[in-house]
């Protein structure tokens, strides 16, 4: 699932350095995808723009944001289920220079 940030966000912008896709923006910001603008997807309060988000699936075993973030804010969006497959398929869209070999950072394989 892409995560998701809830009403509650206080705007303390804790979570936005953290993502390592750079898919957090600042309420009413437009995203950008591959050169191309997007309507901002909130008004009032941070958002992830979810074609962006990998639940840092390839770089760490969490989720940075929920990490940052002081109020719990940051969760996966039940609307958007996906697969460690088609996230760090994302992952290496996004990041064609990074070597994701088979042993990559991932949630799904916390024990």
């Amino acid at each position: 699932m892409a995560t998701l940030i809830t009403e509650e966000c206080i705007n303390c912008g804790a979570c936005a350095p953290r993502c390592p896709n750079n898919a957090i923006y600042v309420g009413a910001a437009q995203w950008e995808l591959e050169g191309v603008s997007y309507q901002a997807l909130a008004q009032d309060i941070y958002y992830i723009a979810p074609e962006k988000c990998t639940e840092c699936v390839g770089f760490f075993d969490h989720e940075e944001c929920a990490a940052a973030c002081p109020v719990d804010c940051c969760v996966p969006d039940p609307r958007i289920p996906e697969s460690e497959t088609l996230l760090i398929e994302r992952a290496r869209r996004l990041h064609p220079e990074a070597p994701f070999d088979g042993d990559f950072p991932s949630r799904f394989r916390k024990s």
